[in-house]
C-alpha cells in the first residue's frame, strides 16, 4: 500500500468534525483536526496535509477567507482544498472554486460518499505534482 495520506479536518461543529474524522481514518487516513479558521491556517503550514476539507461558516475566520490565506502562501499553495458546507446555493459554490477549491461537498453526505470524493481528489492532485 502506499504511504498514508493527511488530511485536515476543519470543522467547528463537534458532532459533524467527529463523524468527517472517524469516517476518514476509518478508511485509512490520518487525520488532523482544526476547530476555527485561525487554527487551520497554523495546523496547514505545520502538518503539510494532503487535503484540507474545510467548512465554509466557522468563527474567527470563515473558510473562504481561509481558502485565499492557504491559496496566498508559498508553503501550502499546492495542497487541495474542499469546501464542506450545509449551504449549496450556487453563488457560494462558484465564490468557494473560484477562490482554488477542488470541490463543494453539501452537507448532509454519506460517510462512504465523502471517502469516495476524498479519493478521486487526491488521485487527480498526485496524477497533476509538478
Amino acid at each position: 500500500m502506499g504511504v498514508e495520506k493527511k488530511i485536515l479536518v476543519v470543522e467547528d461543529e463537534p458532532d459533524i468534525r467527529g463523524l468527517i474524522t472517524f469516517s476518514l481514518e476509518y478508511a485509512g487516513f490520518t487525520v488532523v483536526e482544526a476547530l476555527n479558521g485561525e487554527e487551520a491556517l497554523d495546523k496547514a503550514v505545520v502538518e503539510q496535509p494532503d487535503l484540507v476539507l474545510l467548512d465554509v461558516r466557522m468563527p474567527k475566520l470563515n473558510g473562504y477567507e481561509v481558502c485565499k490565506l492557504l491559496k496566498a502562501q508559498d508553503e501550502t499553495r499546492g495542497i487541495p482544498i474542499v469546501f464542506i458546507s450545509a449551504r449549496g446555493q450556487e453563488a457560494e459554490i462558484k465564490q468557494g472554486l473560484e477562490l482554488g477549491a477542488e470541490e463543494y461537498i453539501l452537507k448532509p453526505f454519506a460517510p462512504d460518499e465523502l471517502y469516495r470524493r476524498v479519493q478521486v481528489i487526491l488521485q487527480r492532485g498526485s496524477a497533476k505534482q509538478r
